[in-house]
């Protein structure tokens, strides 16, 4: 029996920022203990903020259009907890967030390493972890 995958479903274009290394913390309102690969999930709604396409390299930009799938790999490595708005801009470079995003009391940072892009393919996604028994 295949080993169960876990995925997390992030809007465009951030899913594709962060499987391409140009985002290395996705920012939640609920922490995680999990660690290790998980399949990065391209939702089927987009960010529709400007501000954050912006930030597509004009070479990602067909990527960044892919939804309901899957589009990638990365290593969950940690999860910060931001408290204060001090913490949350110390690591926009990382986030991209801007700081009017912070939320008291807590926001989280999964934090992502060796993220790698993967041939898209469809499935559907869940707002938390969740799990993916059909890996391609």
């Amino acid at each position: 029996m295949a080993k169960v995958k876990y995925a997390l479903s992030i809007k465009q274009p951030w899913a594709t920022l962060l499987v391409h290394g140009l985002k290395a913390i996705e920012v939640r309102r609920w922490a995680t203990d999990r660690r290790g690969r998980i399949l990065i999930h391209a939702a089927q709604i987009p960010d529709d903020r400007p501000e954050a396409w912006k930030l597509v390299p004009k070479a990602l930009r067909e990527t960044a259009q892919l939804g309901g799938g899957i589009i990638g790999t990365a290593e969950l490595i940690d999860c910060l907890a931001y408290k204060t708005l001090e913490a949350f801009v110390k690591d926009r470079e990382r986030h991209l967030n801007d700081p009017s995003w912070f939320d008291k009391p807590v926001l989280y940072g999964f934090v992502f390493g060796n993220a790698a892009p993967v041939a898209f393919y469809r499935y559907s996604g869940w707002m938390r972890l969740f799990p993916v028994h059909k890996v391609k």
